[in-house]
């Protein structure tokens, strides 16, 4: 008699595997019905990792390795063997509506043959969905962080009881919540649930395997990140095939008339259709650009269109109709900014293109994770560097071509396997007035005390004091902002201004994309900037081709003011709004200074890094860091990343000096007398560090955040002072200045 399917494949399961007798036997009947041969490397070693200790954990792996599996078997055997006793059972937290629908849906066809309910919640989930929920806690709750804030604001006297008995907390894509924002106050949401639940709730963070994980077992366990145990897949890696193409641009009045550009669309055309594939073209404006120009070319060749835009100001109907046609179908291109980067399972992707360099290896992992995912297939990776034309009377950094080598730098540390580490933490002000707002509304009222024990004490706010808190809740409460208000025996209360705050369906997010500022010149508008680093008045901008002089800057209309900066012939592409890695720059010293050729690079790749590395030996830039281009021109080498090269040119704003800041450089124009240069350079070499009142009077684009223009002048700067300045660094920047060789 022979043996069935089932029996087969259970029989080769338990031969391959060590964990899958482990696992409860209504989900080994699962895994059997899904014709599974084996279990991945990462859920064997997340198998006896969580039925065997209580340690909080991180599961690291790349995208579609099967990270969700690795902790939802064993944590839902564990559950099936000893049922709680009241409330959710496991809570899992996506950073996106969509990638919640897609989990909703992969374990809701594993928890109904458990008899377990899956709840989805997030803003498009139906009220009659959430009163079930409610009513009903238990299985599996599948939750955004904007979500659990609102059921922090509108149901906390329900959350004791909800989560009674949750035996883990599962935080999906923990890479992409570092210290930021939305990280931030994430970490404030789970101190707030194991205070409403009275115990320690264990922790389960899933993440792309990226560079040094200290940070992210920081993140997830503040107060005792050594105890928190990290899982990485050992898998083989997956074969990496890349290809860098770069392309001469004249200048041009119109960027839409570029002949480079339209020479990266019919490449794209070519060697892309037929099969999934995604393009970053990282702004809004290039991915309608490049989306069109596809489609034109689809519809001028007489073939049906295989290529699409895809970004946030496209309707979520057209998105999800996207996202889907990537699944199912097998000749689908989406030209996407970052939308794309992380979340749901898109099925296979052929190839990731990439115009430009992006401004992090860490998202260039991210990115390529969606490619290469069926066995035996390689990663796919086509970059395109658009680089201006030169000649002798060409700026020295346009000669530099300075994209196209950080895109080298940045394939070489990402084939390393390194990635940026978060920075150290930051105030984050912003997210701590919307902290506090929250707290006071779950609680009909709280005292001082009990928000700064929450918050600062046990959250994430640690770095606030009680002085700067106090500060702090002295300018919500004044009465120009009126966020709260004090009763007379002492409970802080939601003003009038923080009710209607509070009463928004917009509270809930605490995160916004960057700030774009609308740049005009003499009345014209040339388009928009998303700001992330700290630009002022005086400093000079590369943007839409060409550099600009910031003449005013109005943040309350978020408005730039230029006049044209003229100094040769201007960059088709340079500068840019990211903030690069120090180690990024570091390693595009060592491209310049060597003399082996990427075997990656295409002809014209190859002759642009020859005369870069050409101009490099000329400027002497491998022994000396200061290079006088004229009477009132100097050229710094930093060879540090935006923060740190940010900060002088701020700081020697405020000596009167316009500074443009490049990756690795500094071009400092309006010097009236050199040596007075050198002696104001020297001054910011010493030990105070940059002055608070001449940092004011600057006009520095300071209100970044969603909840910022609540603060004052003072909280403001402390916040950017915290985050987006590295004054620390300026004594050891200007002596390298001095030392370089």
């Amino acid at each position: 008699m022979g043996l069935s399917d089932t029996a087969v494949s259970s029989h080769f399961i338990r031969k391959q595997s060590v964990g899958f007798d482990r696992l409860a036997k209504p989900i080994q009947r699962w895994i059997w019905s899904k014709g599974w041969n084996n279990l991945r490397d990462i859920q064997e070693q997340a198998i006896p990792a969580l039925l065997d200790e209580q340690n909080d954990l991180i599961i690291a792996a790349a995208t579609a390795s099967g990270k969700t599996e690795a902790a939802f078997l064993p944590l839902l055997s564990a559950t099936l063997d000893d049922p709680g006793g009241g409330g959710f059972d496991l809570v899992y937290i996506g950073p996106t509506k969509a990638l919640i629908n897609d989990q909703f849906e992969r374990l809701a066809d594993l928890c109904t043959n458990l008899k377990l309910p899956v709840y989805p919640w997030h803003g498009d989930i139906s009220q009659s969905v959430k009163i079930r929920a409610r009513k009903h806690p238990g299985g599996v709750l599948l939750i955004t962080p904007e979500s659990l804030e609102a059921l922090f604001v509108l149901r906390g006297s329900e959350t004791p009881a909800l989560f009674f008995s949750t035996r883990a907390i599962v935080i999906d894509e923990l890479h992409a919540l570092l210290n930021n924002e939305r990280g931030i106050h994430l970490r404030s949401l789970l101190t707030r649930l194991e205070c409403a639940a009275n115990r320690t709730i264990r922790r389960i963070g899933l993440s792309a395997t990226l560079g040094d994980m200290k940070m992210a077992r920081q993140f997830l366990r503040p107060e005792a990140a050594n105890s928190v145990q990290l899982l990485e897949s050992s898998s083989d890696p997956r074969e990496l095939r890349v290809q860098i193409r770069a392309y001469v641009e004249k200048y041009s009045m119109d960027n839409n008339q570029s002949a480079a550009k339209k020479s990266v669309v019919d490449h794209l055309f070519t060697h892309l259709r037929g099969a999934n594939n995604l393009v970053f073209a990282e702004s809004r404006g290039n991915v309608e650009f490049y989306a069109d120009q596809l489609r034109q070319r689809s519809e001028g060749a007489r073939l049906p269109n295989e290529f699409y835009p895809h970004h946030a100001n496209l309707s979520r109907n057209l998105r999800l109709e996207l996202e889907q046609r990537l699944k199912s179908s097998t000749s689908v291109t989406a030209v996407c900014t970052s939308t794309l980067e992380i979340g749901i399972d898109i099925g296979d992707i052929a190839c990731v293109a990439q115009i430009g360099p992006p401004f992090s290896v860490a998202s260039l992992h991210q990115r390529l994770g969606r490619s290469g995912r069926r066995p035996g297939q390689p990663t796919v990776l086509r970059m395109y560097a658009i680089q201006g034309s030169t000649d002798s009377t060409s700026h020295p950094l346009d000669r530099l071509h300075l994209g196209l080598v950080r895109a080298i730098a940045m394939v070489e540390l990402l084939i390393e396997g390194w990635s940026e580490s978060p920075a150290p933490l930051a105030l984050h002000l912003s997210t701590l007035t919307h902290q506090i707002l929250s707290v006071v509304a779950q609680n009909c009222g709280a005292s001082a005390n009990q928000i700064f024990t929450i918050l600062c004490k046990k959250g994430p706010f640690q770095g606030v004091d009680t002085k700067l808190f106090l500060q702090l809740l002295s300018q919500m409460g004044s009465k120009d902002v009126n966020l709260l208000e004090q009763s007379p025996d002492g409970l802080l209360l939601l003003g009038e201004k923080g009710e209607k705050l509070v009463n928004h369906y917009s509270f809930f997010a605490v995160f916004q994309t960057p700030q774009e500022y609308r740049i005009v010149a003499n009345g014209r508008q040339l388009g928009v900037m998303p700001i992330v680093m700290m630009v002022s008045e005086g400093m000079t901008i590369v943007f839409s081709g060409r550099r600009w002089k910031i003449e005013s800057i109005d943040n309350r209309s978020r408005v730039i003011h230029v006049s044209s900066s003229h100094k040769g012939k201007p960059p088709i592409f340079g500068g840019g709004t990211g903030l690069v890695d120090d180690a990024v720059v570091h390693r595009m010293r060592k491209i310049f200074a060597a003399n082996n050729t990427p075997r990656y690079l295409d002809s014209c790749a190859r002759t642009l890094l020859q005369e870069a590395r050409a101009e490099f030996r000329d400027l002497a830039l491998d022994s000396i860091s200061q290079i006088q281009l004229g009477s009132k021109n100097v050229l710094l080498a930093t060879w540090a990343g935006t923060v740190k090269t940010a900060t002088l040119a701020i700081a020697l704003r405020a000596y009167g000096y316009r500074a443009t800041v490049y990756d690795g450089f500094l071009d400092i124009t309006n010097i009236r007398c050199p040596q007075q240069f050198y002696e104001d350079l020297d001054q910011l070499g010493l030990p105070q560090g940059l002055d608070e009142d001449t940092l004011l009077s600057s006009n520095l684009n300071l209100v970044t955040e969603k909840f910022h223009p609540y603060l004052n002048s003072d909280l403001l700067l402390k916040d950017a002072l915290s985050s987006r300045f590295d004054s620390d660094a300026l004594p050891e920047l200007v002596r390298q200045l001095h030392n370089i060789a």
